[in-house]
């Protein structure tokens, strides 16, 4: 590759859910910490217009290295083209408040046995912002960072739950069958991976599919995927795909369908082309439709698109903090939230079933041990009956069913993968469920 398309893979290295994007420097030192990169103390993108050394561009590549990123994530339209998921006419739903001053002390261990508190733990993980919510009521918020209340932030792949929540709902409706060949829904695809897989094996991430995310192979699938949907750019005399829908039919098949879980970003954004060509309608318009108007969302939640105007189902989703909390209470209350059901109990059931263990153990995640995956939610077998939506550099909604716990958090953690997050951010939540419950 030439210098200018080393340099474009190197910028999405953390984009779609693996190690930094400066991963040979941070291994050399570590980089600033919570306070001493945050944007606000670093002054990114103020003043009119901001210096030069302070200015923050998607087309350099600057919006997505550290420490800039703390800023970018918490204001990714300015950067990309968007389409708004409207939030209707009707007032916020209020959430009740019962806040409480015994959190940010509490102590836990993490998986490697070193003692935190909880005020600890989320400065080791960057965060930018953070709800809990225990009996519905929010007993905590912070936000650090250039997060603030009303700004959505970006979800990364969180944004695949809720392309898996529209695919369930659709499927229960009878609109999208599980069972039923990709290809009838999208002849598109016969000739790819996908003309001999099930909307169910797409749904659960049990397809056989040659797409790589190692980012330190530029030949990796990954690269093309983020050339075509516009979040690189393109080298001259680029004759590959120019959307999502055009690099997805080039996908070839490795391996059975069905036989082991692999994360694969494309199974995210075959499944969200399923649901437009089943429910006939965009999915920022279905998700608007569907769920944010019926939630009381406080703020138009938004996706990334790419040259066609296809909203990014595999990652580019940003919402407000509180509204993905309104969200992990709709869950937690098995789809019933703002007095009526948004997302039938049938659902919701499913998703808390969990997928097959043995399939799952085959990806090899180290901090999920028993885990399961369905519907493009993490189960995680746990005693309490947890599951999650989790996004790369740290985005998550937590449900914890035992301990009526939801937690919604955005971060911007200089290392992408949740493998860095997790040691820290499970036992946390895990303690304060237990906290919680006496």
């Amino acid at each position: 590759m030439n210098n200018g398309t080393s340099a474009a893979g190197r910028l999405l290295a953390a984009l779609l859910g693996a190690a930094s994007l400066n991963l040979a420097h941070a291994q050399a030192q570590m980089p600033p910490d919570a306070a001493a990169s945050d944007p606000r103390v670093l002054k990114w993108m103020e003043g009119s217009p901001p210096p030069p050394e302070k200015t923050i561009r998607f087309a350099d590549g600057s919006f997505y290295r550290f420490p800039q990123l703390r800023w970018s994530f918490s204001h990714m339209r300015e950067l990309m083209p968007t389409v708004a998921v409207w939030r209707g006419e009707a007032p916020a739903r209020a959430l009740p408040r019962a806040e409480r001053s015994d959190i940010d002390a509490l102590t836990f261990a993490t998986m490697d046995g070193k003692s935190l508190t909880w005020a600890e733990s989320l400065a080791l993980n960057y965060t930018d912002g953070i709800v809990v919510l225990h009996r519905g009521r929010v007993v905590y918020e912070r936000y650090f960072g250039a997060l603030e209340p009303q700004l959505p932030h970006a979800a990364f792949s969180v944004t695949k739950s809720f392309v898996g929540l529209l695919a369930a709902m659709l499927a229960t409706e009878g609109a999208l069958d599980p069972a039923a060949p990709v290809t009838k829904y999208i002849p598109e695809l016969k000739d790819s991976a996908y003309g001999d897989a099930t909307v169910r094996q797409v749904m659960d991430m049990t397809i056989g599919v040659k797409y790589s995310e190692n980012y330190t192979d530029p030949k990796s699938e990954v690269f093309d995927y983020a050339r075509a949907g516009g979040m690189l750019p393109v080298p001259p005399g680029y004759q590959g795909p120019r959307s999502f829908y055009q690099f997805l039919a080039t996908l070839q098949k490795e391996g059975a369908h069905d036989e082991a879980f692999a994360y694969k970003t494309s199974n995210a954004e075959v499944l969200a082309w399923l649901v437009k060509r089943a429910s006939g309608k965009p999915l920022a318009e279905l998700m608007s439709e569907r769920i944010w108007r019926r939630i009381g969302a406080e703020q138009n939640a938004y996706f990334t698109v790419d040259s066609i105007g296809v909203e990014s189902g595999g990652g580019g989703l940003s919402v407000s903090l509180r509204d993905l909390a309104r969200v992990g209470q709709m869950m937690l209350d098995d789809g019933r939230y703002n007095g009526q059901q948004i997302v039938p109990k049938a659902v919701v059931d499913d998703i808390r079933k969990g997928g097959d263990k043995a399939k799952f153990a085959r990806a090899g995640f180290a901090t999920l041990p028993g885990g399961s995956y369905r519907d493009m939610w993490w189960i995680l077998n746990n005693e309490h009956g947890a599951y999650s939506a989790r996004g790369i550099h740290g985005q998550a909604i937590y449900v914890d069913p035992k301990a009526q716990m939801v937690i919604a958090r955005f971060a911007s953690n200089w290392r992408a993968a949740n493998g860095f997050n997790d040691p820290v951010s499970l036992p946390a939540y895990a303690a304060l469920a237990s906290h919680l419950m006496r």
